[in-house]
């Protein structure tokens, strides 16, 4: 049964288009994210949210995303993949639609929901990518058009949009093109191939999946800590908002570049080799943060972790397929990093107050070194357990 899968799995080469279809679910499912601090910031301006909740609804979208995709991948069979596809994004667009005119714990309560159908929609895009020969090229396409859009949707957002049609025109341009990728998901594969399962295996992953599951998410949590603490550690350096309105698009800027790095190095460098470099640099660019250093040094140390952790984001796939060949720690892989991003938030949250928030950067630093440290666990003792040459 395992040869049948791999052979079948070797053989299967979708359309370039049902390929772009399935990666743009993706796209359209973290497309928002790019646009939460404009559109929450707008509603926290017009009173509709408080300065707590922004931080509320954008961890919980994200967690339900993550739980979404993660259950997704364990529980479903990818046959119907246009279906998923259509109602998933169609559900999403009704839930934009709805946060058009809510407030305070209403807002909550959609974008909770909101994250369901984001989580389906990246499964479908996961599951594309974790069936390919070189993963990791397809994550840094797929990073690297996302970037690109995030992007550009957060310039037209903040600059045509928002000052003029206000938050309602923001959810509703994201409602549009939630719409768009529901028209998109009629091209997508009807239904993937199933997977190498070791032993006619089906189900969850095996224990050194999950090993490399957690190592994903708390590398993940670690980047994610930082930016969203990226005002408040620039104010304890005596810097003002205009050195955030700079930092925030470069950082953008120089994940682009990231992950087009990535797509072109690919299989030229080992994704262990990725990651101790990653977290290297972002090791050196959070002590010089906690230095409290000028305008220009904090903006270079926050592109230099964009960049990086763009860099090093589509070697989390390859990550959990040699830790579980079967593939399917893999098909999780996006909701583990989407439970990161939300989970690292709320763990730093506790070493932080109104007047330090140095104690994020600590708490990162050390979840990069767990994160490596797994990592590298996790690549070595493979290596101890594969048969000697002859």
């Amino acid at each position: 049964m395992s040869n049948i899968a791999d052979a079948e799995l070797e053989a299967w080469r979708p359309p370039r288009l049902a390929s772009a279809a399935a990666l743009f679910m993706g796209v359209a499912a973290l497309l928002g994210a790019g646009v939460q601090p404009i559109l929450f910031g707008a509603m926290s301006d017009a009173h509709r949210i408080s300065a707590a909740q922004i931080g509320e609804a954008a961890m919980l979208e994200l967690f339900v995303m993550g739980v979404a995709a993660a259950g997704a991948g364990a529980l479903f069979k990818p046959h119907h993949m246009r279906l998923f596809g259509v109602a998933a994004a169609l559900a999403l667009a009704a839930a934009n639609l709805a946060t058009m005119h809510a407030a305070g714990a209403a807002i909550l309560l959609i974008r909770g929901l909101a994250g369901l159908p984001s989580g389906v929609l990246l499964w479908i895009t996961i599951s594309l990518i974790g069936r390919q020969a070189s993963p990791e090229r397809w994550a840094g396409v797929f990073f690297t058009v996302l970037t690109v859009l995030q992007l550009t949707v957060a310039v037209i957002m903040a600059k045509l949009i928002a000052p003029r049609l206000g938050v309602e025109g923001g959810f509703g341009f994201l409602a549009a093109g939630a719409g768009l990728a529901a028209l998109i998901a009629l091209l997508v594969p009807h239904r993937y191939p199933p997977l190498a399962h070791e032993g006619g295996v089906e189900g969850l992953p095996p224990p050194r999946g999950w090993i490399a599951l957690l190592a994903t998410l708390i590398y993940t949590g670690a980047g994610v800590a930082v930016w969203v603490y990226m005002a408040s550690l620039a104010h304890q350096s005596g810097l003002g908002p205009e050195v955030i309105a700079i930092a925030a698009p470069a950082s953008l800027g120089v994940q682009i570049l990231g992950a087009a790095a990535a797509t072109l190095v690919a299989e030229r460098i080992t994704y262990v080799a990725a990651f101790v470099v990653s977290g290297l640099v972002c090791l050196g660019a959070y002590a010089v943060l906690a230095m409290e250093p000028s305008a220009a040094v904090f903006v270079a140390c926050v592109a230099a972790t964009g960049f990086v952790g763009m860099f090093v984001s589509p070697y989390l796939v390859p990550l959990a397929i040699e830790a579980d060949p079967s593939r399917r720690a893999a098909m999780l892989s996006g909701g583990a990093q989407l439970l990161g991003s939300s989970l690292g938030p709320l763990a730093a949250s506790f070493v932080v107050n109104d007047r330090d928030a140095h104690g994020a950067l600590g708490m990162a630093a050390t979840w990069i070194v767990v994160g490596v440290a797994i990592i590298v666990g996790l690549h070595a003792t493979r290596l101890r357990r594969a048969p000697s040459p002859a």
